[in-house]
């Protein structure tokens, strides 16, 4: 008997299958959408064909076939918690996908996909049935249509007539839409025929059926009223799951027996030697998480507190702490990670071209966390027996919550599920709001990302007037038409002197803002005619929009202009963008090859690097990547520019962002060593930067670290200044050579601490009374007791003089009073020998009402604050009877 086909090759027995059918093979996007505000993820296959759908955009074919990484956690689709405890849920998956744009429609759709699972993959016949909207719930007549072209295939008792909430959907609440039919695998021998008997089907019996495609109509449009009309060009819009699909063929119960994931959970239990007791749930988590983590990382998305960096480390701590709960007690997601790379790496190139960055963030994620972990977890068990004996289900504090995460990093979800361990349960919108409420920044914590939605305006004009040519790269001038005008955020047909517009030409040698830089500036004139350009953007593909005022004159479409770039602003920005290439260069040089571009701006006075390292540059690395760049500035070599196919240039060994999107042809720069992929403007040669200079580098988030540097005269200056500051300075010293001057601050911060301490103890001397007697110790109960009002102090001295008032004492209880900071500041400090008898701070809280205050502290050392400076003598007064209390002795 033949084996099943590997999930693999199901992968690419689809891909053929449609190919050999008229579809163009788009690859998989990255999981970052591409401005999507409303996502978190990419979490479908029509996701980067949603313009196309609207007719926002067109591509230059009407059939595609995809296999779309997908993640669902967090946001509206959310599986994350699901994830382990089933056979078929998951944070990331593969979607396999057949998409006709205005093309073929429900008759090759059927047929195409009853044919793949029959025919191409050999799932029997018997066991598949399928379900048809019925035209309940939406405004839309049932599909008999689909009804029909199934019985060819499908018995009609295998045929389920089912409502909108199954069978219909929709983009959003108006816009394309359309019935669906899905293909469910039924788990047993043969289907059984209950189509029309309520309560069977799909629908109502989830555990007998796994659905295996879902096969979209979208045929009409939804209004606002809720009406349907019918679409001119009916689109078909596909999804199958292929873990799911390769369950199926492999004849297995879980998809985590697939060849996809099981090598993954193998590799967590080799780690563990075992569960532990715990069963499958935790090998489960921990494999399905490693796969998510590395292919999020590999998209350059990275651990942190916010939008859809914040749900990355959501997936990694609850696998971490997973596998703490199956004896994983050192770090080992990274060997699971990188077990993902190896298997996966093949069809995704760029989890190989990113091994080591996905290795080093994970590692130290995991270290990181497991560093606070301990220390989450006694203060979450502290607050679970502080809340006492409860009724199931009772609440659980919402602001501890709040603080595990902002303290700890422990993610709301895994405080939710330790807590209900215990029986309590957590209020997370609540948490989430205790959390924005200590976090400045807890607004844009909930942002799902930096992208924004295109304007409409510009949509509807790329789809009018298409790409601009750009001309920029060989000119910084040229004669143009003016195409299209924007002011107010509404199209125009001419704009006077005064006014704010936004103008796109058919030509143009302005760069629009991309790839981190700016865009650029300069002047727009013709007859009678002169604006000032600010800025140059590109809101919508290749369409360039020039951003300015018109100051003289008035400007009509259709006229005639000259567009001329400012020089020298473009040959500033030229230096520092071709820099940033030598110092990505540097950096994976004297780093390693986990460094990768994070981002980055570059402008006319300065550029910005960020890129993924987890820790600060040493000083001597700082010395040798600036080193290194300027000796690639004088090596003075040529810009090598060209324009070649992605396969070309990963042949080179070009290095792109993570995030971006690039197009079967790609523009290649090198200088030298250094080759990237890039669409900015560049130096004719590194000599054309002149000086290159490292102005600050430091952390902006986890794992990601940032480089400020100048070039040419803004490096000059830059030096000139560090020159007359260290001059400045040494002056000031008094040192005659300029080596001598640390040596100088040493000596002055070593004079300086020596000072501190001397004044600190003449602080402390004058509280306890330097070395004279104890002529206020008494005794009370048979415990010495010193009590003493010490006038103002700081907090710090006052802490010291308690200190050294105790040690003196031997045994007993000193309690101070002081003015600290204009409030009534009370102290009190119990020597070893008593603890257990005198509680110092039960002591405390029964005499901080005297001061209109409130107080605590350990049984050795305890403080009070409030505002009765009035009451500090009452209080000392009051220890004497307040420790007799605690020793159960009448009050002396």
């Amino acid at each position: 008997m033949a084996s099943p086909l590997s999930a693999h090759r199901i992968r690419q027995r689809f891909v053929d299958y449609f190919a050999a059918r008229g579809h163009t093979h788009v690859p998989s996007s990255s999981l970052v959408p591409r401005n999507d505000p409303t996502l978190l993820f990419v979490n479908a296959g029509m996701n980067q064909f949603k313009d196309v759908f609207t007719g926002r955009e067109s591509r230059p074919y009407t059939r595609a076939v995809t296999v779309q990484r997908c993640v669902r956690a967090g946001g509206k689709h959310n599986d994350l918690d699901n994830v382990g405890f089933t056979p078929r849920h998951h944070t990331l998956f593969e979607m396999l996908g057949n998409f006709s744009f205005g093309d073929y429609f429900k008759p090759d759709a059927i047929a195409w996909a009853w044919e793949f699972l029959t025919g191409e993959l050999g799932l029997p016949g018997q066991r598949l049935v399928v379900t048809v909207f019925d035209g309940t719930g939406e405004d839309a007549p049932a599909d008999d249509e689909a009804y029909e072209l199934w019985r060819p295939h499908v018995p009609a008792d295998r045929i389920y007539r089912c409502s909108a909430k199954d069978n219909f959907w929709a983009m959003g609440d108006t816009g394309p839409c359309g019935p669906c039919s899905e293909i469910h695998f039924f788990k047993g021998d043969v289907a059984p025929g209950l189509a029309g008997v309520a309560g069977k089907g799909p629908a109502h019996e989830a555990d007998a059926y796994v659905e295996l495609w879902n096969l979209v109509f979208m045929q009409y449009e939804k209004h606002a009223d809720g009406t349907m009309s019918k679409l001119p060009k009916p689109s078909i819009d596909t999804g199958s799951g292929l873990e799911r699909v390769a369950a199926a063929v492999a004849g297995v119960g879980s998809n985590y027996e697939t060849d996809l994931l099981s090598p993954l959970v193998e590799c967590a239990r080799r780690l563990a030697g075992g569960t532990a007791g715990k069963g499958e749930a935790p090998l489960r988590v921990i494999a399905d998480h490693a796969r998510a983590t590395a292919f999020l990382i590999a998209d350059g998305v990275f651990p942190e507190k916010a939008g859809r960096s914040y749900v990355l480390r959501r997936i990694m701590r609850r696998a971490i702490r997973h596998g703490t709960e199956i004896g994983l007690d050192r770090p080992f997601f990274h060997h699971v990670c990188a077990e993902v790379v190896e298997r996966f790496g093949d069809v995704y190139p760029e989890l190989r071209e990113r091994a080591a960055t996905i290795a080093e963030v994970v590692q130290v994620e995991e270290e990181s966390f497991r560093r606070t972990l301990d220390r989450g977890l006694r203060r979450l068990r502290t607050a679970i027996e502080a809340a006492g004996p409860a009724a199931p289900g009772a609440a659980f504090s919402p602001d501890v919550a709040a603080d595990l995460y902002d303290t700890y990093g422990f993610p709301l979800d895994l405080t939710a599920v330790i807590v209900a361990e215990h029986g309590l349960a957590l209020d997370e919108a609540a948490a989430e709001a205790a959390l924005r409420k200590r976090q400045s920044s807890g607004e844009g914590a909930t942002e799902l990302g930096q992208d924004t939605a295109v304007a409409d305006v510009y949509f509807g004009l790329h789809g009018a007037l298409g790409d601009s040519e750009f001309v920029g790269y060989e000119t910084t001038a040229t004669t143009a038409t003016v195409r299209a005008i924007v002011a107010g955020g509404a199209q125009v047909e001419h704009a006077g002197a005064g006014t704010e517009v936004e103008l796109v030409l058919d030509r143009t040698p302005f760069y629009g803002e991309s790839g981190g830089q700016i865009g650029d500036a300069g002047r727009i004139h013709g007859d009678g005619v002169e604006l000032e350009i600010a800025d140059t953007l590109k809101p919508r593909g290749g369409m360039h929009v020039h951003r300015g005022v018109v100051r003289s004159g008035t400007v009509r479409v259709g006229a005639t202009v000259q567009a001329e770039v400012d020089v020298g602003r473009r040959d500033a920005i030229r230096r520092n963008h071709s820099a940033t290439h030598l110092l990505h260069h540097a950096l994976r040089k004297h780093l390693g090859e986990h460094v990768a571009q994070k981002g980055s701006l570059v402008a006319p006075d300065r550029l910005r690097f960020d890129f993924s390292h987890n820790r600060p540059l040493s000083p001597e690395q700082r010395r040798a990547i600036e080193a290194t760049v300027n000796e690639l500035v004088l090596r003075n070599d040529g810009a090598d520019v060209q324009q070649q196919s992605m396969e070309q240039a990963k042949a080179r060994h070009a290095i792109g962002l993570f995030e971006a999107k690039y197009g079967e042809r790609v523009r290649v720069v090198q200088f030298g060593p250094s080759i990237e992929l890039c669409g900015g403007t560049h130096v004719s040669r590194t000599g054309d930067i002149g000086l290159f200079a490292i102005v600050s580098e430091g952390g902006i988030a986890q794992g990601v670290r940032r480089i400020e540097a100048v070039t040419g005269m803004g490096a000059v200056a830059y030096l000139q200044s560090l020159v007359e500051l260290t001059e400045a300075a040494r002056e000031k010293l008094n040192v005659h050579v300029l080596e001598e001057l640390p040596a100088r601050i040493d000596r002055l911060q070593s004079e300086l601490k020596h000072s501190a301490k001397e004044i600190e103890k003449l602080r402390r001397d004058l509280l306890t009374g330097g070395s004279g007697g104890a002529d206020d110790v008494e005794v009370v109960a048979g415990v010495k007791l010193q009590r003493r009002h010490v006038g103002a102090a700081d907090g710090k001295a006052l802490r010291g003089a308690a200190d050294a008032l105790r040690d003196k004492l031997g045994s007993g209880v000193v309690v101070l009073a002081a003015e600290v900071d204009g409030k009534a500041t009370l102290l009190c400090a119990v020597t070893k020998d008593l603890e257990g008898r005198i509680h110092a701070g039960k002591l405390i809280a029964a005499l901080a009402p005297l001061i209109d205050g409130k107080g605590g502290g350990r049984p050795e050392l305890a403080q009070a604050g409030g505002p009765k400076l009035a009451g500090l003598a009452e209080a000392l007064q009051a220890a004497g009877p307040a420790i007799a209390a605690q020793l159960g002795a009448a009050p002396q």
